[in-house]
């Protein structure tokens, strides 16, 4: 049972640190903001054309810049369920999953340890 448990941990980390190597780049709608997010939908890049300072609407330019972001995390949570396929159950989504796979691992650990 304790090397049950130790090679779903070992296989668990290797995920995550399939994981943690996604990149996921999306581009605003025309194409003046470009932004890079990484496994955890956190934000590696932003690109900015200089065009984006020709209007001086701060409100738009920070809504555009948030809904690019919010497209390339999207991206990031659809390769991490690729790559988290074999872990989830056949219905899961992307909206209702939580590929954080930390607490599985402690709570492994916790396993393997006490046995």
């Amino acid at each position: 049972m304790y090397a049950d448990y130790e090679r779903l941990a070992e296989d668990v980390r290797t995920m995550q640190e399939r994981m943690a190597g996604i990149r996921a780049t999306a581009d605003s709608e025309d194409g003046l903001i470009s932004v890079t997010v990484g496994g955890a939908g956190e934000l590696i890049e932003l690109w900015l054309d200089p065009r984006v300072y020709r209007t001086l609407d701060s409100a738009a330019l920070a809504e555009s810049i948030t809904a690019t972001v919010h497209r390339a995390a999207a991206e990031s949570q659809e390769k991490g369920m690729v790559i988290a396929a074999g872990f989830l159950p056949a219905e899961s989504s992307p909206e209702g999953t939580d590929l954080r796979f930390g607490p599985l691992l402690h709570r492994l650990d916790e396993r393997a340890g006490g046995r």
